[in-house]
């Protein structure tokens, strides 16, 4: 039986001071990389100068309620939800969580390795990952095309 699927993306605009950024987004990748691997969720975080696009994927219970605690951080604004809904399958099944830019050029998969962030093989992402990532840069207008 194959497994279910549930899919939120939300948008906000980032508070985080440009002078501390690199600390702030390393601290959410530590955390959430740890949490959304023990919980089951997977997902892409997209950041430009002054906004998060997110995808979390896993159980519709643990995916809206992991969104209700984001929702509450004072380290951004105006969230709002994008998409939320069932899906057929996992787009970043292997991403707890990824570190995607703005710009479709430099897309980072991370991965944990013995506890420690490190980027992924040296692979690009397949269509339907392509697909949705532009679908989250267009969300902020990041992409030209």
């Amino acid at each position: 039986m194959a497994e279910q699927v549930h899919r939120l993306i939300y948008r906000s605009h980032s508070t985080v001071p440009g002078d501390r950024r690199d600390e702030v987004l390393a601290e959410i990748f530590d955390v959430a990389r740890s949490k959304n691997k023990k919980a089951g969720v997977t997902g892409a975080l997209l950041i430009s100068d002054h906004w998060f696009v997110q995808a979390l994927e896993g159980d519709e219970a643990v995916v809206t309620g992991l969104f209700e605690t984001i929702r509450e951080d004072d380290r951004h604004t105006e969230v709002s939800v994008v998409e939320s809904t069932p899906v057929a399958g996992r787009v970043f099944s292997r991403w707890s969580m990824a570190r995607i830019s703005a710009s479709g050029r430099s897309d980072i998969p991370l991965h944990d390795v013995d506890g420690r962030i490190r980027p992924a093989a040296p692979d690009q992402p397949d269509r339907e990952q392509q697909e949705l990532l532009t679908r989250m840069r267009n969300t902020i207008g990041a992409d030209s095309v």
